[in-house]
């Protein structure tokens, strides 16, 4: 297939996801493509790829972004028309107090989980991924810290569950964010209003696994109970 043609073709298919990539990012793609493989997993190759970048490096930012006002907290309500492609680069639990959080890291960090009061010692197997072995999972709801293609962030607030948003979910992974409400400039998460396309920014997810715990708790001490 042609240069142009197949530039035409991986465009539109990203298109349909939502996505839209600049053209230097679509120029440096292709040549890494192998010319013979079937066009079906030449797409999927490349929205792979896509998903696995910076979206504040590889799509368009003048458009499908937040609004600039997204923060503006005077706003009480307001929707965003339309689809915005977001990537995911700080998740909470807020459910659960911070220090629990801590313990819990520290328990799997020993290979230790939980089942009811019983402690279970865990040895991870070899092809056990890093979030089976450091988080425990989380019931939330979460907020998280979402940036868009222009790397405007602002934080989304789960006031629904949605299936795989969890503290175990890698960062940079890529929503689609649809006629989402905004308010007080703090996005409301629903299911129906966000698409999750997956992907992972391998040196955000490392930085802030590293961090993790500090974040939770900076003082590396359990906070002070009141008596």
């Amino acid at each position: 297939m042609a240069f142009n043609s197949l530039k035409l073709e991986i465009s539109t298919h990203l298109a349909s996801k939502g996505l839209k990539p600049t053209q230097a990012w679509l120029d440096s793609i292709l040549p890494t493509l192998r010319p013979n493989t079937p066009l079906p997993a030449l797409k999927q190759t490349a929205l792979y790829r896509l998903l696995a970048s910076d979206f504040t490096l590889t799509l368009q930012s003048s458009r499908s972004i937040l609004p600039s006002d997204i923060l503006d907290a005077r706003i009480k309500e307001r929707r965003i028309i339309g689809s915005v492609p977001v990537q995911v680069i700080d998740i909470e639990d807020i459910g659960r107090s911070r220090w629990s959080q801590v313990e819990a890291l520290e328990a799997a960090e020993r290979g230790e989980t939980t089942k009811g009061r019983e402690i279970i010692r865990v040895v991870p197997s070899e092809d056990s991924t890093d979030a089976d072995t450091t988080n425990s999972s989380s019931a939330g709801p979460h907020k998280l810290l979402l940036q868009d293609a222009k790397g405007t962030e602002v934080y989304g607030l789960e006031i629904e569950n949605i299936d795989k948003v969890d503290v175990n979910m890698n960062i940079g992974t890529k929503l689609l964010l649809k006629n989402v409400v905004v308010a007080r400039g703090v996005l409301l998460l629903t299911p129906e209003r966000v698409d999750i396309l997956g992907g992972k920014i391998d040196l955000l997810h490392k930085t802030w696994k590293e961090n993790r715990k500090e974040d939770l708790a900076p003082s590396g001490k359990e906070p002070t109970k009141l008596k």
